[in-house]
């Protein structure tokens, strides 16, 4: 019988090794993708390069046009129609096929004049190029990680490549590979440059800023029930003494800034000194969804909406992710639903979309979708 016990515990151990692989992972903290300082020094030196690009921006206070380049209006013109049209950079922010990448191509159809589009990809997930209107738009990446600053850096450098590409992107939108449009492009553009966010919006206790009233759509919020352990993930005091708790905000990822708010999160080095830093407790950790909403809200409250444009269904959400729409779901009755907020803006994005919803929403795209 003990002869047997050297082999027992050799078997006992063999049979423990799949067992090991099944829980260490819900045991152990995941490991987090470090920013490394080549990386941070590349992203510095991008950074630069967008800013200095940027200063021949006019700096008057336009409160009824989108700021354009000085270089791009036509000296002695007194018709706005002769100056070039601002164009919006739609930056996506992925780490998978862009499934939607045909329902997209028809939402940009006959438009583009009016738009750029960039996607960062995460380098280390093979990913399939789409062509078409997003043939060559993939930018210079690095690897991102859910619930870690990788992704704060990603959105940087994707506002900092669109900012030192083309002078006359004026609106930035940040969208997920699983966004889908809910308008025409046409709504879209108009909405965003024709519609100025209402000067009532502005807070009645606050003084005025310089910013105009093409006002950036994120969402800002101080009352979130878990804001106090997403403070405290880094350490009860690592945020102090430049973002007090008070001054700590939280809302989504994805969000519509305008050009001198897309320069101001690409200058910044005094919050992201903090938001870099990696997280105790990776279970309230999602710097992503709290850099953004506390940088403009310390900067510039009154610059932003306070609100997203992307509708997002937190009902049932599972491990962090929002509900998942299937493709049994897709119908017109649920694009109109998800149009309606609670602003005087629709919304005109939703998330989020398993891949197979493509066909049945190319197959309302023209009749629904696209017809506002």
């Amino acid at each position: 019988m003990f002869n047997n016990t050297p082999f027992v515990l050799s078997f006992a151990l063999l049979l423990s090794f799949p067992l090991l692989f099944l829980f260490a992972p819900r045991i152990l903290p995941p490991k987090h993708v470090l920013i490394s300082l080549p990386d941070e020094l590349d992203d510095l030196a991008l950074f630069r390069r967008a800013t200095l690009s940027s200063l021949d921006i006019s700096t008057t206070d336009n409160r009824h046009s989108p700021r354009l380049p000085r270089r791009h209006v036509r000296l002695g013109s007194t018709d706005p129609s002769s100056s070039p049209k601002p164009k919006i950079a739609f930056l996506f922010l992925t780490n998978s096929d862009l499934h939607f990448a045909p329902l997209w191509e028809t939402f940009f159809a006959n438009h583009s004049a009016l738009y750029n589009i960039y996607i960062h990809a995460d380098p280390s997930v093979k990913i399939s190029p789409p062509g078409g209107v997003f043939e060559s738009r993939f930018i210079a990446a690095k690897k991102t990680e859910r619930a870690s600053p990788t992704l704060i850096s990603a959105a940087r450098r994707l506002l900092a490549t669109a900012l030192l590409d083309d002078p006359l992107n004026s609106y930035f939108a940040v969208i997920s590979q699983h966004c889908i449009p809910l308008h025409s492009f046409n709504f879209v553009y108009d909405s965003l440059f024709t519609k100025p966010v209402s000067e009532s919006t502005r807070s009645s206790d606050s003084a005025p800023t310089q910013s105009s009233i093409y006002r950036s759509f994120i969402e800002i919020l101080s009352d979130e029930p878990q804001l106090w352990d997403r403070y405290v993930a880094r350490g009860e005091n690592v945020m102090l003494p430049e973002i007090p708790f008070s001054r700590f905000r939280v809302g989504s990822q994805f969000f519509i800034l305008t050009r001198e708010h897309a320069l101001l999160v690409i200058r910044d080095r005094r919050l992201w000194r903090k938001f870099r830093l990696s997280c105790l407790n990776i279970h309230s950790c999602y710097p992503e969804e709290h850099y953004f909403p506390t940088l403009l809200s310390m900067e510039d409250p009154d610059g932003a909406t306070h609100y997203t444009l992307t509708r997002v269904n937190w009902t049932g959400s599972t491990g962090g992710h929002p509900h998942t729409y299937r493709p049994v779901e897709v119908s017109p009755q649920l694009i109109r639903k998800l149009r309606v907020s609670n602003s005087t803006y629709s919304f005109m994005f939703a998330r989020k979309f398993s891949p197979d919803c493509l066909k049945p929403l190319l197959d309302i795209a023209q009749k629904v979708i696209f017809r506002d």
